[in-house]
């Protein structure tokens, strides 16, 4: 089997965080995921994933990340036949075959010139599938994608990486340009984006997290055609299924409990739902 060498740096270095964490998760017994595709793909790219220091601990929590913003994209395809999915950074996430929409379902993976590269050695075509090769913040490959359908746009693990003044700036031009559909992302507050920058995989990559979110609602008034409609705290034990919960290590469920008692720590991170 031929494989691939990586070379990726800081804030790129990082899609192999979430790419390795659903590998791993999905060779699990008792996995969530089953992504059979992240765990084909890690077995053909050329890297020291040990490096990353990820446990399953780590491998559960960004399963159940997904699981959700998979669900919550699952249900805009059933609600809107002709939909459009506009997925930012989409590094080397296979969620278009997760999910594997019908082919009238028109998707756009986002993401850098040489991650799309890497992509296109790594992943096959679809029918209805494109790949755009450009920073999210470049202004200039929004024209490439159609406005005549109802949108979700999906970032999972992409804003925190921002520059702070560029997300509202890309969600006004993406709401702009796009007549109807939702946003679906993680967001961390000032604190939260601190826990993270400590966590051991991401402090190998030397990625730096700028954008942080304090109240889901300011983001309302920063991109005015914005409204939320779905904010799941990302310590909140009664918004995810308990068996998954209990996959968890026993400090990790502690951890969980105890940030769930304090409300200022049960709100450093969320699961984010709006619609425009």
């Amino acid at each position: 089997m031929t494989t691939e060498k990586v070379s990726l740096t800081e804030e790129k270095e990082t899609l192999l965080i979430t790419l390795y964490a659903k590998a791993g998760e999905s060779r699990l017994p008792d996995s969530l995921l089953q992504d059979r595709f992240a765990a084909e793909v890690v077995s053909r790219i050329d890297y020291d994933f040990s490096r990353l220091k990820i446990d399953r601990d780590v491998m559960i929590s960004v399963a159940l990340r997904a699981h959700i913003l998979d669900g919550w994209t699952r249900d805009f395809i059933t609600r809107h036949p002709d939909a459009t999915v506009l997925h930012l950074g989409c590094g080397l996430d296979s969620r278009i075959f997760r999910i594997d929409p019908a082919s009238n379902i028109r998707w756009f993976d986002v993401d850098y010139p040489e991650v799309v590269t890497l992509r296109r050695k790594l992943y096959p075509g679809r029918d209805g599938y494109s790949l755009i090769g450009s920073s999210v913040t470049d202004p200039n490959w929004l024209a490439d994608v159609p406005a005549d359908r109802p949108t979700i746009i999906v970032a999972e693990g992409l804003f925190p990486y921002l520059p702070a003044d560029e997300v509202p700036k890309l969600l006004r031009r993406l709401t702009a340009h796009l007549s109807r559909g939702e946003l679906v992302f993680d967001g961390y507050s000032r604190l939260g984006l601190e826990l993270i920058s400590w966590q051991p995989s991401v402090r190998a990559t030397g990625a730096s997290l700028r954008w942080a979110i304090s109240d889901p609602r300011d983001l309302e008034k920063q991109v005015p055609r914005l409204k939320l409609q779905t904010e799941l705290p990302a310590y909140d034990p009664e918004g995810y299924d308990p068996r998954q919960i209990a996959r968890l290590s026993w400090a990790a469920r502690l951890t969980i409990l105890a940030f769930a008692a304090v409300p200022a720590l049960g709100r450093i991170g969320w699961l984010l739902r709006y619609r425009f």
